[in-house]
Formats: structure tokens, C-alpha cells, sequence
């Protein structure tokens, strides 16, 4: 059997859960005697096929389940082949180019072909190449899912295809599009949708059948929705049939190629923190305000007019903008820029209000633009960037408004700068993370990676325009969707014991008719309430809305249906696509093979672990009766991912290779530390040997361990906790290290603490990690690792690491706490200037000396070594010092043991809470607040 799979533009897809594919294929097991006598063929119409005629299809049956915007579709497509040889059979699905493929499975007679999906291979990579010029005609907005299998002859195949998406919300509506194309007029055709919003439906249409290309989601004229549809709705669900009969299909079109049937609906909303849906240790939060006045804007044109913009394309765009000037708003600025070789610019060195004389002088530049002349792509970004930010900075601060840049183009750089990535470093400079850039491309020769490369990375989006009869339209429509800003530097925050990780919670933009989604993850399966924050800017004041939300009762409602059992998977999956597709947008973005690398692995992870085809892995299917060894080569050519949009209209703040995993490191034993009561050890390993203290400070004593915040921006404090001493002991009171606390300010200020139980990492985002579970985060070139139970590593940049040996007690005795221990494993990215109780000593030269005292107490030198002396002088006449920046320390030698008593360590001991040793006194490292910087080198007041 030969088996072909085509994918013709990137695919993200999802691998199928058994209780998913057992009950659809319970469903859609079809009997070809089961329609009513309304819909069987009439005698007189029954047409015998001919032996050499293709493989017929007998039914094309399509089911939907919507929950909470997420949406689960389940393709089920028979054939038959009739004739007494071999026949190539064809099974093709358009599917919305969001949208994750989760399984896809064949029946062909009484073998079952399964897939299975794998990382992709570099072979595969190199095929993907070889069809890279397909992407070139395919609708950004769909794809096309083909598999051409050979039927042997008189035999049924049954073709199962599943694909899951999470629906975007544009102006106002939610929209699914189900592909109805099965290029025969068929016995039974079906399709089927399940939506459930438990906020409430408010709004509920299907729209005509659409036959074009592209999806529409114009909700502006409300039409009926295709013959023979049933709708059945209540206030929280609706159930949607759409089943004609062979006449009735024949009435649409007889070649069988039906069109798009697309369901537009919208939910129940208030001026709150959103919808939270809570199942299973996931969330996923829905946050689309209402009522809201809207933000003045700032919005600079910049349009192509170079000489392949001539004819309906310029018309086009002329009709779209003199729309959009009529929709600008009297506390709107704006500027029109026009280039092809040579960049004009129409009101030079300002923005300018919106009147009635402005926008007739408007309307008359963009009347008299005349197309000319080559594409200088860099020089007009560059122009528009210094226009809008010149008039940014004159502007008052107290005023809020958004400022963005919409740029049109139909065809690649061909003057000036042409290296596309030259290009994007360029635009990132001039726009300097002050305002956001909206691309539209134009036709089929545009460089669409490009320009969605620039809108990504300057928190805008890129879409493409059609060259059909409502270009004008989809150009209008595209600036609906940023037209009314209603809020700016949007924060969604949740309390940090409940969430161990969530995705982008910092959006630039709110706008309307749009929403803004994060997904997370419950730190643990006790907690109850979820404290919710949401901070962000409105036209004329801050706002700030709270909320605490029930957990427990929210997860125990989602499973006391059994019938609500896939919903809860369904929000989990949620969770994973929005984080995959995070991943792949911060891939795209990055310009570091490294960075990319590390990016591809997290993607196919997680893709690997939901069973998702994505760019990063293949679909392979093979027979039932096969080997695992025996299985088809990997056929699906998935091209480079062009689905890495962003889902709402907002910036993408989040660091760009932020992710959690699973994995331990091997970490390298360290003697420079402070653990135990606490024990202090420095090592000197160029002169072969290590110097040990105590520091007996007070309960609540913060202490600096090292401090290089002007160098390599890194400090890092200590908090101490206080215990009774043992029984028998010597000592009325031990201290020990309760929390340590690591700032970096370089490249960007971010914090971690980390105490026995859990470690918090607080950057442009928060994330609270459990120090009882193995786990890995990665932000940024910051790595913190956790260790279950064990210790949480540290690193900074690759050439600064830090182990926290966590020291946890079962049932602890009166006089035991939990406490932590600090080691330097890696300080190759500290500076000479290091300091601390732990830092001074990594740049320290230090000598043993052995010296002999006199009756007058002074003392002379006899021997120099860097072991203890046997020489032939009484122990009372014979002191061993520390040599140390020219200062003698009287020590003695020691043991101490490290990392939980596993290594020993031989040491030189100062007493006197390391008097001499350390530069002025141990009080000089005390600081105010676990987080703070700015005390300065004791050696140096």
C-alpha cells in the first residue's frame, strides 16, 4: 500500500486520546441502508458506476464540540471502490491554519492504519524544502490537509481526521469555519456542532456558505444561514445540524464543493477580570472588557506606491483608506506616508487632528498617489518611526494615548536595504519597544516572513490582503480590529502560592472587539482560592479589578458529570496549545541559532507529549498488522510554521524563551558555601587549599553572600532563621540561612527567592516553582532548576551558578528547621570586584604562615607553606596565620562537611566571627530587605 501525505502550508497538530478517537469512530460508523426514504437516491436518478470510474465517496460527516472557545472537529470521510482494480483514492480537508491536527487514522477494509507522531527528523527538513514553493498559493489563513491512498479494488476505506483550535475573538465574534468540500455530490452528508459557554451565549449566527478562499469574519450585514440548518439554542448551549439531501447538495453546487460553513457567536461579558475556566490543575483566562471609552490614538500610514501597486491594487487601497479616514476619531492624530525608491511624507515632522479641512487635504494625497518605481521597504519604516516618535516625546506624559504604525506593501525590498534581516534589526531600533507595527501584505509576492517577523517583534500582527473583489473591504476590516483602543500596559497577575506557571500576562494593547487569553498551571491540587489582579490604563485613569476565585468548588462541579469529562481535557489542551504556539512565535522572533534551538526542543516536548504535529515533529502512519520497526516513512512535509501569530491584538512582552520542564543537571561538588549553622567556606584553589568560618548573626540578620550589582549586575542575600541549640550543646542558639534571595539586573532587573518550599521567580513575568517537584525554567539566559526535595540550581548567563541545597525535615525535633544552603558552583561571570562574605574571597590571594612569638609578643616569620608545619618549636610557641590582602588571621585546621555530609572538606578555621579575615566587620554585610543592592565594599568605606 502506498501511502502519501501532503500537508500544503505549516501544521501545528495534536496527537488523538484514546477516548477520543474510540467514541467518534462509534459515531461515525455509518450504514449505507440507514437514511430515511426522504433522502435515498430516487430509483430513476441511480447512475451504476463505471469499473474505471474513482473511488466513490458514500459519506462526509463533520462534528464539532465547543468549549469555552475551545474547539474540538472530527472529520469522518467513507469511500468506496468499486471497480476490480486498484484505485487511487483522494482524502482532502481544508482546516483553519490555527488549528492543531490531532490524529488522523485509516480503515481500508479490515486493516486499521494508525498514526503516530514523532520528532521530526533532518530528513524530513530536507523535504520540506523541496515543497516549500507550494506555500506560496495556499490561504494563510486555511490549510490543506491531502492524503491520496491506493484502494484496492471493491473495498471500503475509512478516512478519521481530528483537529483542535482555540478560537480567536476579532470584532466582537468568535468564528468556526468547518470546510465543506467533498467534491461529490454523496448520500450522507453531515455536519454537527456542540457549543457550550457557560458565561452565556449572547450573540448566535451561521452565515451563508462561503466558497472563496479566504474566511470571512465580516459580522456587518446579518444573513440567513444555509438551507436545511437547524439551530437549537438555550442560554448557555447551542446544538447546529446541517444535513442536506443529495437533491438539496445538487441545488449549491453540483460539483460537490459546497464552501465554508461558518457559526459566528459571542459570550456574556462585564467589566471584570474575565472569564476563569478552572479544571483539572488548568486554567485558561478569558479577559475582553466592555463599556469602555476609547484611547487616542497616534497612527502613522505608511503605503507602498511602488510600480506593482498599479491598477486595482492602488484603487483598492485608495477606496480603504478614504474609508478609514471617515472612521478616525476627533482626538485621533495621524500622518500619511507614501514610498516606492523614494519616501514622501504628506504633513512633514508632525501628526496632525482630525477635522473636516485636514481630511479633505488628506483624501486629495491619497487621490494624487500614482504607483512608480522600486520597493524601499527599510528607508520608510525608518521614516514613520521618527515621525510618530518625535511626536510621541513632545507630547504630555500625562496624556494616555496608543501610537502604532500601519504599513502596506505587495512585493519585497528591492531598493536600498534589501537583507531582510537587516531589515528587522533596523526597524527594532528605530521603533524602540515605543509603539506597535500592523503589516499588510498585498498579493502573493510579498515576503510575508518578513513582515510577520516585524509586526511580531514590534508587538503588532501581519495578515494578508486578497487581490479579489473585497480587498478594499478585508483592508477595512483589518483596521476595525485596531481602530478602538480601550486599554494600554494591560497586567494580569495571580496570587503565588496557587499558580506555578502561566503564559503572557503583560499585554501593550487592549482592543476592541478582541480578547486577551492566558493559560496556566495550579501549583498542586490543594488550593483553593485563586487571587486574581488585573491592572491597566483607560483613556483618563488607572485601572485595577480583583477577584478571588474558588478552586476546589469549580474543579469538583467540572467532574461531577461524567458527560463533562472531555470538557475537562479540553481545557488542559488548551493549555498546551497556548503555550506551543508561544514557543513557536518567540522561534520565529529569535535571531540565536542557540536560542532557536533550545525553543525547538521545549515545542517538541510538549508537542510530543500531547501528541501534536507542529513544524518540530512528523506524522507517520502504519498498519496494524505491522511491526514498530516495520512502519511508512514519515510522508507529511510540514514547511516552515507560518501560524505564529499572535492571538490577540496585544505586545508580546513575555521573555522569549521562557518554558518549564522536567530535567536534572549533574552539578559539580563546590566548596565555596555557607550551610549548616551557618558554616562558611571559601576555597582557594590556586593555592591549593580552603578557609572555613562561622558568623553568628541574629535571628531576622539579612546577610550579603555576594555583591557585584555594578559589574556583572548580580547580588545575592541570605536571611537568617533562629533554632535552640541540641540538648548537651554548647551553644544557646543556631542560626540558619531561611531564604536566599538572587537579583540580577542585567540584561533586566528580575528576582528570585527561594526558600524550602517553594522558589519564586519575578521578571516581566511571575512564576512560583514547588520545591517538592522536579522542574526546570528558562527565561532569558536565566536557568532555575529545581531538584525535587534536593536543591535548586542557578544559572546566570551560562558563566554564573548558584546550588540552594534545600534541607527539609519529616518530622522535625524542637530545635531542627528547615533551611537552605548556598554554594558558588560556577563565578567565571563575576568581576574581580565580587564582593560579599563569600564574594571577596573569589579573586584572593592566600599564604599559610607559621610564626613563633618572642617574650615581647611580637611576632617573626619562620616558615611559608600551604600545609600545617612540623616543625621542632613547643605548640605554644608556634602560631599558624592566614596571609590574606597583607592582614594575618590566626587559624587552626578543621573539618568540615558539605552538600548534606556527602563530601568532606579540610580546612583552615578563623574564629572570632571571621575577625580580619573578612574585609571590616561581619555587620558591615548585614542589609535592610532581602532585595536589596546598593551596600557598598566594606574594604572601601
Amino acid at each position: 500500500m502506498i501511502v502519501l501525505l501532503v500537508l500544503c502550508t505549516s501544521l501545528a497538530v495534536w496527537g488523538q486520546e484514546p477516548w477520543v478517537l474510540n467514541g467518534e469512530v462509534d459515531d461515525f460508523h455509518i450504514d449505507s441502508h440507514s437514511e430515511s426514504e426522504s433522502q435515498r437516491f430516487p430509483r430513476q436518478a441511480v447512475v451504476l458506476p463505471r469499473s474505471d470510474s474513482k473511488p466513490q465517496v458514500t459519506d462526509f460527516i463533520v462534528k464539532s464540540t465547543i468549549f469555552s472557545r475551545y474547539a474540538f472537529t472530527a472529520v469522518s470521510c467513507t469511500m468506496i471502490n468499486r471497480a476490480y482494480r486498484p484505485k487511487d483514492a483522494v482524502f482532502q480537508m481544508q482546516i483553519p491554519a490555527a488549528a492543531f491536527i490531532s490524529n488522523f487514522t485509516m480503515i481500508i477494509g479490515k486493516k486499521v492504519h494508525q498514526s503516530e507522531v514523532t520528532g521530526k527528523t533532518k530528513k524530513s527538513k530536507e523535504k520540506q524544502k523541496e515543497h516549500s514553493g507550494k506555500n506560496e498559493n495556499i490561504d494563510s489563513e486555511v490549510e490543506i490537509f491531502t492524503v491520496t491512498v491506493n484502494l484496492p479494488a471493491r473495498t471500503k476505506g475509512l478516512f478519521l481526521l481530528t483537529y483542535e483550535e482555540l478560537l480567536e475573538r476579532r470584532l466582537g465574534k468568535y468564528t468556526h469555519v468547518i470546510s465543506v468540500r467533498p467534491k461529490q455530490i454523496i448520500p450522507k452528508l453531515l455536519v454537527e456542532i456542540h457549543l457550550t459557554e457557560h458565561s452565556g451565549i449572547t450573540f448566535l449566527e451561521v452565515a451563508p456558505l462561503k466558497r472563496s478562499k479566504q474566511i470571512s469574519r465580516s459580522t456587518a450585514v446579518k444573513a440567513s444561514p444555509p438551507p436545511f440548518t437547524n439551530i437549537d439554542q438555550t442560554k448557555t448551549t447551542a446544538h447546529i445540524r446541517f444535513a442536506p439531501t443529495i437533491r438539496q447538495q445538487a441545488g449549491i453546487a453540483e460539483n460537490g464543493v459546497l464552501g465554508d460553513f461558518i457559526m459566528r457567536y459571542d459570550v456574556n461579558r462585564e467589566l471584570g477580570v474575565g472569564d476563569i475556566q478552572v479544571q483539572n490543575g488548568y486554567f485558561v483566562h478569558y479577559f475582553a472588557p466592555k463599556d469602555l471609552p476609547p484611547v487616542p490614538k497616534n497612527v502613522v500610514f505608511v503605503i507602498d506606491t511602488s510600480g506593482s501597486m498599479v491598477g486595482k491594487k492602488i484603487k483598492q487601497t485608495k477606496d480603504a483608506l478614504f474609508t478609514i479616514l471617515n472612521d478616525l476619531r476627533p482626538t485621533d492624530h495621524f500622518n500619511i506616508i507614501n514610498f516606492s525608491n523614494h519616501v514622501k511624507v504628506w504633513q512633514r515632522g508632525k501628526l496632525v487632528p482630525v477635522t473636516r479641512e485636514i481630511l479633505r487635504d488628506a483624501r486629495k494625497y491619497i487621490y494624487l498617489m500614482s504607483p512608480s518605481g522600486g520597493t524601499n521597504i527599510n528607508d520608510a519604516i525608518q521614516t514613520g518611526s521618527k515621525l510618530l516618535k518625535d511626536y510621541i516625546a513632545q507630547q504630555d506624559k500625562a496624556v494616555r494615548t496608543v501610537s502604532l504604525i500601519i504599513f502596506l506593501t505587495d512585493g519585497r525590498p528591492t531598493i536600498a536595504e534589501v537583507r531582510p534581516h537587516k531589515i528587522l534589526r533596523n526597524t527594532k531600533e528605530a521603533i524602540e519597544n515605543q509603539f506597535c507595527l500592523f503589516s499588510l501584505g498585498i498579493g502573493r509576492d510579498v515576503d510575508y516572513r518578513l513582515l510577520e517577523r516585524m509586526s511580531l517583534e514590534n508587538c503588532g500582527v501581519m495578515r494578508r490582503i486578497y487581490e479579489d473583489s473585497d480587498a478594499s473591504a478585508q483592508l477595512k476590516g483589518f483596521y476595525d480590529e485596531i481602530g478602538t483602543p480601550l486599554l494600554s500596559d494591560i497586567r494580569v497577575d495571580y496570587s503565588e502560592d496557587a499558580v506555578e506557571y502561566v503564559t503572557q500576562n503583560f499585554f501593550t494593547n487592549y482592543f476592541n472587539g478582541s480578547e486577551l487569553v492566558i493559560a496556566g498551571k495550579l501549583a498542586n491540587d490543594t488550593v483553593d482560592n485563586l487571587h486574581v489582579q488585573v491592572t491597566a490604563s483607560t483613556s483618563d485613569k488607572h485601572l485595577m479589578l480583583e477577584t478571588n476565585m474558588i478552586i476546589n468548588d469549580t474543579r469538583k462541579s467540572s467532574n461531577s458529570t461524567k458527560g463533562k469529562s472531555n470538557d475537562a481535557k479540553l481545557i488542559q489542551r488548551a493549555w498546551s496549545y497556548l503555550t506551543i504556539k508561544e514557543l513557536l512565535r518567540s522561534r520565529l522572533k529569535s535571531d540565536s541559532s542557540k536560542e532557536k534551538e533550545i525553543l525547538s526542543d521545549k515545542a517538541r516536548n510538549l508537542s510530543l507529549e500531547y501528541h501534536f504535529v507542529t513544524p518540530l515533529t512528523s506524522l507517520n502512519v502504519k498498519s496494524s498488522d505491522e511491526q514498530i520497526n516495520g512502519s511508512t516513512e514519515n510522508a507529511m512535509n510540514v514547511p516552515e510554521v507560518k501560524d505564529e501569530r499572535v492571538q490577540s491584538l496585544h505586545r508580546i512582552s513575555k521573555p522569549d524563551s521562557t518554558s518549564l520542564r522536567k530535567k536534572k543537571k549533574t552539578v559539580v561538588v563546590s566548596k565555596t558555601s555557607a550551610d549548616g549553622d551557618p558554616h562558611f567556606v571559601a576555597d582557594f584553589p590556586f593555592s591549593k587549599l580552603s578557609v572555613c568560618f562561622n558568623i553568628d548573626g541574629e535571628p531576622g540578620n539579612i546577610l550579603r553572600l555576594v555583591s557585584d550589582h555594578e559589574n556583572s549586575g548580580v547580588t545575592v542575600n541570605g536571611q537568617l532563621i533562629g533554632a535552640p541549640a541540641p540538648p548537651n550543646g554548647h551553644k544557646k542558639q543556631r542560626t540558619y540561612f531561611s531564604a536566599v534571595t538572587i537579583i540580577v539586573s542585567k540584561p533586566w532587573r528580575s528576582y528570585i527567592e527561594i526558600t524550602p518550599r517553594k522558589v519564586i521567580f519575578d521578571s516581566r513575568d511571575r512564576f512560583i516553582l514547588s520545591c517538592d517537584k522536579t522542574i526546570e525554567l528558562e527565561s532569558e539566559g536565566l536557568v532555575v532548576s529545581v531538584t525535587a526535595k534536593s536543591k535548586v540550581t542557578v544559572t546566570i548567563q551560562d558563566y554564573i551558578s548558584f546550588v540552594i541545597l534545600v534541607h527539609q525535615y519529616k518530622n522535625p525535633a524542637s530545635y531542627q528547621r528547615d533551611h537552605l544552603g548556598f554554594y558558588i558552583l560556577n563565578s567565571k561571570g563575576l568581576s574581580p570586584r565580587a564582593h560579599g562574605l563569600l564574594g571577596q574571597f573569589l579573586y584572593s590571594d592566600v599564604k599559610i604562615i607559621e610564626t613563633s612569638t618572642n617574650t615581647t609578643g611580637s611576632a617573626s616569620q619562620q616558615n611559608q607553606t600551604g600545609a600545617m608545619s612540623q616543625g621542632s618549636e613547643g605548640p605554644k610557641e608556634l602560631t599558624i596565620m592566614l596571609n590574606i590582602k597583607d592582614r594575618f588571621v590566626p587559624v587552626v585546621k578543621k573539618q568540615r562537611r558539605i552538600y548534606n555530609g556527602q563530601h568532606q572538606v579540610d580546612c583552615w578555621f578563623a574564629k572570632n566571627n571571621a575577625a580580619k579575615l573578612i574585609d571590616g566587620s561581619y555587620k558591615d554585610y548585614l542589609v535592610s530587605h532581602l532585595f536589596e543592592t546598593t551596600t557598598g565594599n566594606p574594604n572601601e568605606l
